[in-house]
């Protein structure tokens, strides 16, 4: 693994062109958020095809495209070289997006959606953009934003109610979602703020290593890793079991 300061993140491709705009995506962390969408749908009654994959189309360009444009243009935490107008463009292409395919999902399917449309609005814009005084950019907003509302969505998009299965696949993806924060949030201050660190790992057989940000990070970054892999198939396994 390259040493974390000459990458951002652990999927971070190397700067310039297309390849900043995958890496904004954030495909491990995208995946694992859509595989909530995923796993309350699962636990519905009746699983259907259609609608999960509308949902899933309206969180990938809520989740994968706005926040991730948003919060780039905060500081440029992945050190992309897109302009302010492209994020802002991605930004705006993306929230309208899902909106839209949610209105649909409204007029169609039914009304309740509204709820769950102003709430995953709402959350891309104050999560991101740190409204509020930044009241829920936090580990607790995270992980309600992006673990719980996710799940509701999919169960209720499928169900048209809220029902206990539905509840308990939330909390999980919710504890999931502050898992993930717990992980991610040392991982990225080793790769982007950490200029140097020293120091010396003592065992009790008497031998010794020297710490570096590599050493840290490396079973950091390998178990979101294998997280985001896991769970997109788990939820992926699920609702073709139910299908």
């Amino acid at each position: 693994m390259a040493a974390p300061a000459e990458r951002s993140a652990f999927y971070a491709l190397r700067p310039g062109g297309w390849r900043d705009l995958v890496t904004l995506l954030h495909p491990p962390y995208t995946a694992w958020h859509l595989s909530y969408v995923a796993l309350g749908a699962a636990a519905a009654p009746r699983v259907h095809a259609g609608r999960v994959a509308a949902t899933l189309v309206a969180f990938f360009l809520a989740v994968g495209v706005a926040a991730h444009a948003l919060d780039e243009l905060r500081g440029r935490p992945l050190r992309t070289c897109l302009s302010d107008r492209l994020l802002w463009g991605l930004a705006v292409a993306g929230l309208t997006g899902a909106l839209a395919l949610g209105a649909l999902g409204a007029f169609t399917v039914s009304l309740g959606l509204l709820g769950f449309m102003v709430a995953g609005a709402i959350a891309v814009l104050a999560y991101n953009l740190e409204l509020f005084g930044g009241a829920i950019h936090n580990s607790a907003g995270f992980a309600l934003a992006w673990g719980g509302l996710p799940a509701l969505t999919g169960y209720w998009i499928n169900a048209l109610a809220l029902r206990p299965p539905g509840v308990v696949v939330a909390l999980a993806c919710v504890l999931l979602s502050l898992a993930q924060r717990r992980l991610s949030t040392p991982a990225r201050e080793l790769r982007r703020r950490t200029v140097a660190l020293t120091g010396r790992q003592l065992f009790s057989s008497g031998d010794e290593v020297e710490l570096s940000a590599v050493r840290l990070a490396e079973p950091l970054e390998g178990a979101l890793g294998a997280l985001a892999t896991a769970l997109p198939l788990l939820a992926a396994g699920l609702v073709l079991a139910r299908l």
